[in-house]
């Protein structure tokens, strides 16, 4: 077992002259305050890198004005958001809709505390760090309700709903997918998942036993389910403009409104940063055993990668309707993870070797990607062959006249 930076630090303030509970106070004060400080002003970046992947997608520039490469540029907006006036409706909850805000954010900072950033770099190693991540992200559920019940607003009121409906239904198959990670690995804890990822080939750890690799079926599900629970591209339909005008957050200006889009953007990389400990290796590499400190660029290159891929997602893919979006995660994705479950578990009893079971459980994710593969290009091509008239309800015109 790595010692944890804590323990590191404590003891040289303890080799200071500190009494021990005073280091105490400082060490976890000091850890705190960073990870606070990090996760909620590395929004900046991700919203720059948000709009320059989106641009160059849509054969436009992004932000280039403010500060070399327009780096200032989202700096820039949140002073000016600073400056805008804070407007309650009269009518409203005060007490929902004044908390919403923040229980966005606080939900968000919570989940940095156990993420393994590298050796030995984790706030908390927790030993059930996997039931951390489930029950701290359905904070955000809860603020968006209370939001959208607060604000007095019908619309808000309907995307709150809304968000009940997509959060929750997405958390089924991500949770299940994180599920079959922990019956290989056998702990909860995510530092303890990073570990079992490394691969040592004559004595030399390559970091490269990812998870990803053995399981691509699980990675594709949980990716996907990642998309939905940070309201993106195609599942961004919590703020669907054209339906909701601005979603459970209309209400809102200022600050307040702020906080809402930063809790969004720090939740999309906290899912990246969770793929890359659970399924990208987290912290492994080549010569991270000799220098720890390498597991720190590791991770943030892997968790900054898959979120390009996420924003490469948001620009490129069109919004799906609400029942559609119910149907795959109902109809296809949830069953699909119950019977790879299921499979996996039987595979993990037969008495064979543990590379045969290796292998049987690849085939079996290979035949997840193929259902799940199947299902969405059926999709897209019966939307790229849907005529206006199929948008009509059956039921109001009586039969179906054939579109010419």
């Amino acid at each position: 077992m790595r010692q944890h930076w804590s323990d590191a630090f404590i003891n040289w303030l303890i080799s200071l002259g500190l009494p021990e509970l005073l280091a105490t106070i400082l060490a976890f004060g000091i850890g705190g305050f960073v990870l606070v400080f990090v996760s909620l002003n590395s929004a900046l970046l991700l919203i720059w890198i948000t709009r320059k992947v989106v641009s160059r997608i849509q054969d436009r520039i992004g932000p280039n004005r403010v500060g070399p490469f327009g780096l200032m540029q989202t700096p820039a907006d949140a002073l000016k958001l600073m400056s805008k006036e804070d407007i309650t409706p009269t009518e409203a909850d005060k007490i929902a809709y004044n908390l919403s805000p923040v229980l966005a954010v606080f939900g968000m900072v919570m989940l940095w505390a156990v993420i393994p950033f590298a050796p030995g770099f984790i706030g908390v190693d927790l030993n059930v760090g996997i039931l951390y991540v489930v029950a701290l992200g359905s904070v955000a559920v809860m603020a968006a309700l209370m939001a959208g019940w607060g604000s007095n607003n019908k619309y808000a009121l309907l995307a709150g709903f809304r968000v009940v409906a997509q959060l929750l239904s997405y958390e089924i198959p991500m949770v299940l997918a994180v599920l079959t990670v922990v019956l290989v690995t056998g702990t909860m804890r995510l530092a303890g998942i990073a570990e079992f990822q490394s691969l040592e080939l004559f004595g030399f750890n390559l970091g490269l036993g990812w998870l990803g690799f053995l399981m691509p079926g699980a990675l594709l599900v949980f990716f996907i389910s990642t998309l939905a629970e940070a309201e993106l591209t195609p599942f961004d339909l919590l703020e669907a403009e054209s339906e909701l005008i601005a979603g459970f957050h209309i209400e809102y200006s200022g600050m307040k409104f702020a906080m809402f889009f930063l809790a969004q953007f720090v939740n999309a990389w906290i899912w990246c940063a969770l793929i890359t400990a659970l399924f990208l290796g987290g912290w492994q590499g080549p010569f991270v055993d000799q220098l720890p400190i390498l597991g720190l660029v590791y991770f943030f290159i892997k968790a900054y990668f898959v979120y390009i891929l996420q924003q490469w997602v948001r620009g490129t893919f069109p919004r799906v309707r609400i029942d559609q979006m119910m149907y795959f995660a109902w109809k296809v994705l949830v069953p699909s993870m119950v019977a790879l479950i299921v499979v996996q578990a039987i595979i993990q009893k037969l008495p064979v070797p543990l590379a045969a079971q290796y292998v049987l459980i690849f085939v079996a994710n290979i035949g997840l990607v193929a259902i799940v593969v199947r299902t969405l290009n059926t999709y897209f091509r019966s939307e790229g062959l849907r005529t206006k008239r199929e948008f009509t309800p059956r039921s109001l015109i009586g039969t179906m006249q054939p579109a010419e």
